[in-house]
């Protein structure tokens, strides 16, 4: 229906935000998502040929419209309409249009957009706790990037972990999985609608990494950082099978893949993405490669994370952990698996510790991202499962970090 009333784009976003205003937008769901999409993949050709790149109002317009749909649009758009110093021009105080098209589309945060609570009312909505955690991997003001995208990744992680874990069916989940390895929007159709939403997001955050490191000649980065989110994806849907079929694994089948599923392998990787020219492609290969930092900083997350929230994942029927396959296959009381992952855990530590004596496999900053890793998963799970329960211990840490002044 849009398409056969206006055939030029700049006519079809005005035609659309006028639906929007009205409040009719939702009997026109399917046909707006299908223009704003066409738009978007010919976006870089239609900014040069059909859109005025000096008309504040439409930069906007395109701007917001697309965000809030999903789609990634770098908000250098504006750059345009600034000043030496960073500040918007003088001039633009007569353009009311334009400032009020600026003023919707600077409302557009990355998180508010993905609106947890409504697209994914099963999965944890810890923005603010996971960027304590991803503070705790680099603090640095060196690292502002790194964080950002640290921050991005492990929040779209969390939501994946439940859509895995806690509300897909498994037939869904192979779709998504499957979709994941594609990595290509066109094979977001046959996804269910909440799943659409997740996929359509995730694609997009990579994208907006992938031009954050282009700008820094630093492209190849990309590459790795897809590939251990598939391989985490793999990993997920391997572990749904087996809860869904009822399949108890062996030890041997189980803690490899456990390993995987903590998401810090990929973590450990991604962590490197954003990071300076410390970090060549080597580091990667490194990263990816099984180094012995990293499987340790595994095996302290799966360990620690087994230990503090086996109970608790045992009364919802969660599945299996490490806790119930010791007691099941070595004949030992709960107690006695609770002592032997401690033990894993403080063998870890040692592994951590032998990476950072000299000389070191990589530079001794890149090494510093995986151990810290290692530190906030102690800190978050040393006396219980601070993550799943934040309201708890976290909440005050969190107020201790980023609320609280220090005392004098």
């Amino acid at each position: 229906m849009l398409a056969g009333i206006v055939d030029r784009p700049l006519q079809k976003l005005h035609l659309i935000d006028q639906i929007q205003r009205l409040g009719i937008e939702y009997h026109f769901d399917r046909e707006i998502d299908e223009q704003l999409k066409q738009i978007y993949k010919s976006y870089s050709r239609l900014y040069r040929e059909d859109f005025k790149v000096d008309d504040l109002h439409m930069v906007a317009l395109i701007f917001r419209l697309l965000r809030q749909q999903g789609y990634y649009i770098s908000s250098e758009v504006f750059n345009k309409f600034k000043d030496s110093e960073g500040k918007f021009q003088e001039s633009l105080i007569t353009n009311v249009h334009g400032l009020l098209s600026l003023y919707e589309a600077c409302h557009l945060r990355w998180w508010k957009d993905i609106d947890v609570p409504r697209n994914f009312p099963f999965a944890r909505d810890r923005i603010v706790e996971l960027f304590f955690w991803t503070s705790g991997v680099y603090f640095e003001s060196e690292f502002t990037m790194a964080r950002e995208i640290l921050t991005k990744v492990i929040s779209l992680t969390s939501i994946l972990d439940d859509i895995y874990g806690v509300y897909g069916m498994l037939e869904e989940l192979a779709l998504l999985t499957e979709a994941i390895q594609k990595w290509d929007v066109d094979t977001m159709d046959g996804l269910p609608e909440y799943m659409q939403a997740y996929y359509k997001q995730l694609l997009h955050l990579y994208e907006y990494i992938g031009n954050k490191v282009a700008t820094k000649g630093r492209s190849y980065r990309l590459a790795y950082a897809k590939e251990v989110m598939k391989k985490l994806a793999r990993a997920y849907f391997q572990e749904a099978k087996w809860f869904h079929t009822n399949y108890i694994p062996t030890l041997e089948e189980y803690m490899p893949l456990q390993l995987i599923t903590t998401g810090y392998g990929m973590l450990a990787t991604t962590s490197l993405v954003g990071m300076g020219d410390v970090v060549t492609e080597h580091a990667f290969k490194w990263s990816v490669g099984g180094c012995k930092i990293v499987k340790a900083t595994q095996t302290i997350c799966r360990l620690m994370d087994d230990i503090s929230s086996h109970q608790f994942e045992q009364e919802r029927g969660h599945g299996l952990s490490t806790v119930e396959l010791l007691m099941k296959y070595h004949g030992i009381s709960e107690q006695e698996a609770r002592e032997e992952l401690h033990k894993g855990v403080i063998d870890a530590w040692k592994d951590t510790n032998e990476e950072f004596l000299h000389p070191t496999a990589v530079p001794t900053s890149i090494l510093m991202r995986v151990l810290n890793l290692s530190r906030v998963i102690d800190v978050l799970y040393s006396d219980g499962d601070n993550y799943t329960h934040s309201g708890t211990k976290l909440k005050d840490y969190v107020t201790s970090l980023f609320v609280s002044p220090l005392s004098m």
